[in-house]
Formats: structure tokens, sequence, C-alpha cells
């Protein structure tokens, strides 16, 4: 159950990959070949006829058994992808006579080399411990619905921090199988906030780990989980005698502007500079002008995405896609508009930021990493907006330290340094923000 206010960050991270036939059976190991790098994958391929199943890991990213779908075998050519994910990354190949499988990725309008050759399956892992320092919290969230979370122990600073996570399946720890679940920037960020004296509460949005396509995912019921954290950080022991101060992240620093009344003070963090339907667009132009491609095509299939999201505005079916419209266009505008997140992304799509955030009567502070590449700080800001507005140099979408030009950072190479082996960035002028608050 995937959101959209991280298009670009989805159109980059995730992978999938699979193939079938009798041939086709068992584990692969190969690579996607990115320019300047390549990164890791491992297949495993089950069945034969018209009926196969597999799953992909990729261990840069620290994805782990995501499952495939959509797999098709006509004699040696193979092709399969990552179901439901906007962008909808898909594996084109053949199988050659040396056993090797070699084809396409095509994601987002980009296409990169792929290979898989024969491998010896590895034995099963250990499920990793989670970090000592944090408790394990069960709390009702909106109408009931059971959430789980982690409390982070703070020092002597007046404030308690309750963290919301970003848009797709990210967890607590703001780990995503789309971006690898050895990426644990919200974790590493309820770290850096002890340091700075505040504990801690963040959770896992109601939907990580749940299959149910029924399930309520509307805008009131994530704003309503927010307020029921809110309410379980408030009777916590380690937020006793403290204020509260709301951090959101990327598409939770949205969501946090809505449930920000009772709070004493907001942390927007990568906060989307403008509504979420234009910030898809142009995560997609981005896209699409880093993949070079000719000004009529582009055209073309920015044209196609706004009639897509003003169809979803109007709950209307989307309109047919023309000739020579991208496979990745076309697979985000059906992800947008998927029956159980059709109604959360009318709901969002032209929420305006600045609006909700101009009209906060606490302290606030907007945060943004000058190489982020999914969401960033606008060339103009609102002139009555009250608040602190940060820039960290050399941070990406996590705020973890990036010193590549930002203009290198297209495509998958920007995950490199999303994983937890990358630091945060210096995070001073925040912590002197954070040492101001009272």
């Amino acid at each position: 159950m995937l959101r959209a206010i991280a298009v670009q960050f989805l159109l980059l991270a995730s992978l999938a990959a699979q193939p079938s036939a009798p041939s086709f059976a068992g584990y692969w190991e190969g690579a996607i070949q990115i320019p300047g790098t390549e990164m890791k994958i491992l297949v495993t391929l089950e069945g034969g006829g018209a009926a196969w199943t597999g799953r992909i890991s990729i261990p840069p990213q620290g994805a782990k058994d995501l499952p495939l779908g959509e797999v098709k075998v006509v004699g040696e050519a193979v092709s399969f992808a990552l179901p439901g994910t906007p962008g909808s990354p898909k594996f084109s190949g053949k199988l050659g006579k040396d056993m090797r499988i070699e084809g396409t990725l095509t994601q987002g309008g980009q296409v990169f080399p792929f290979f898989l050759a024969r491998g010896a399956a590895p034995a099963a892992a250990v499920a990793p411990k989670r970090d000592p320092q944090d408790r394990e919290l069960g709390f009702p969230g909106f109408n009931a619905f059971p959430l789980k979370g982690s409390v982070r122990t703070g020092g002597a600073h007046p404030y308690f921090a309750v963290m919301v996570a970003g848009s797709g399946p990210t967890d607590r720890d703001w780990s995503n199988p789309l971006i690898g679940a050895a990426s644990h920037g919200g974790r590493d960020f309820a770290a850096w906030l002890q340091g700075q004296g505040l504990g801690s509460l963040r959770y896992d949005k109601r939907f990580i780990g749940s299959r149910d396509a029924k399930l309520d995912i509307s805008l009131d019921a994530q704003v309503g989980d927010i307020r029921a954290a809110l309410a379980a950080a408030r009777a916590l022991p380690e937020a006793k005698g403290k204020k509260l101060l709301l951090v959101g992240h990327s598409e939770g620093s949205l969501l946090s502007l809505l449930a920000a009344a009772d709070v004493d003070a907001v942390l927007l963090l990568a906060l989307p500079g403008t509504s979420m339907g234009k910030l898809i667009v142009l995560q997609v132009k981005g896209q699409l002008d880093g993949a070079a491609a000719p000004e009529d095509f582009k055209q073309q299939n920015l044209a196609y995405l706004e009639a897509v999201l003003e169809s979803i505005r109007q709950d209307k079916d989307l309109p047919p896609a023309g000739e020579g419209t991208a496979q990745g266009i076309v697979n985000l505008a059906k992800s947008l508009a998927r029956p159980e997140t059709r109604g959360f992304v009318r709901a969002t799509m032209d929420l305006d930021p600045w609006g909700a955030a101009q009209r906060l009567s606490v302290p606030c502070a907007v945060v943004w990493g000058d190489r982020d590449i999914q969401t960033w700080r606008p060339e103009v800001l609102p002139p009555d907006f009250k608040g602190t507005v940060l820039q960290i140099p050399e941070a990406n979408h996590l705020l973890k330290r990036e010193t590549r030009d930002k203009a290198s950072l297209a495509g998958p190479a920007a995950l490199t340094t999303y994983g937890d082996s990358t630091p945060l960035a210096d995070l001073t002028p925040l912590a002197a923000w954070l040492k101001a608050l009272r």
C-alpha cells in the first residue's frame, strides 16, 4: 500500500526480478548495471508452466525476499515485475546458452541493463534484533486499530518527540523494502535526538506488514493515528513533564501539519515544497530530464500524467494512454489510481503545505538537505512564513551525508548513500534550533 508523495523515491528505489520455464527454476545471482556501479540482486524462482512465483533480495539496499509478479515466459524470453509499485520496474531478458540471463530493467522512463547467473542458495539468515536502547510499545490508533512503536529515553531537554515516517511502506525506522531494509534513517535520527537530550516515540504506519486491501488507509485514518501517537506519548513515563515536539518526515511532515493543533512545536523534515500533485509532476519531469528523453516524448508523457491526476481528482476512470506513452508512466498512473489508495491520493493531492504551516501558532522549523532529489527547498518561500527555515549542506532525503553533486544523483545511484553505512550529515544548525526551543 504505497503513497504517492515520494514518487521519485519509488521510481528510483523499487526493483524486482523473476524468470520462468523449467530451466529458470532455482536461485540466481546478478546485478543491475547502473552508470558507474552495479547493484547486486538475488533471485529465487519456483514453479513451472504458467504458474511461477519468486522472490528478490537486493543486498546493497538491505531488501530481502520481496515477492515477484507478472512473470511471463515465451521460449527463452522472460519478464517479471514488482507489483503495486509506482513506476512499476519491469525486467525483460533472455536466457543464453551459457545459462546466463541478460536483459533490461525499465523503471520510471529509464532503462538499465541487468544479468543473472546460477548461484548456490544461501542459508536462511537470522532476523536482526531491534536496538536495545528502544523500548517496544503497542497502542490503539484511529478507530482502535493496533499500532506498534519504539520509545527512546531522552535527557534534560524540555521536549519529547513523536516521529511520523514518510510515504510508502516505510516503517518506524524509515526502512522501506523499495529502498532497502538496511536503511534505518528514522532510528538514526531518533538516536541523534537522544544525543540532543530528547526522547522519542516512533511508530509503524497502520499498513506496515498488512496485505488487507480493505484496510482503512484514508487521510482521516492516518492523521488519526498521529493524534493517537501523541496521546500515547503524553502517557509515557519517558515524556513525563515534557512538552511535545511533532517531527514529520517527507509525506509525514505534510500529515503532521494536519495533526499539529495540540503540540508545543513542530519539526518538518523534507517537507514537500508544493502540493503533492505538482510534486509528482516535478519528480517525473526530473526523471525524464535525467534520462535525456526527447522533448516531444517528455511533453507527451507529462501531459498524460496531468490528465491522470485530473481524472483522480474527479474520481473518474483513467484516460487511455496514447501510443508512445512510457510504460513506467502508465504503471505509475495505475498505482496512483488503485482502489485502496485512490481516496488518500485524491484527499492529499492538492493540500497546500505552506497554507497549513502558516497557520501554526507554535514554534516550527522546516529542514531540507541540499542534495535531496525527492523534496527540496523551493526557490521562493512564502514571505509571511514565520517559522525557521534550514538547509543542511551535503544532506540527502534522509539527512544522510551526500558529497556528490546533486546533478549526478538521478536514478538508483542516489540510493547508495541511504543505508546504515552512511552517517547523518552535520546537523549543527538543527541542533542549535532545538537548543533554543523552550
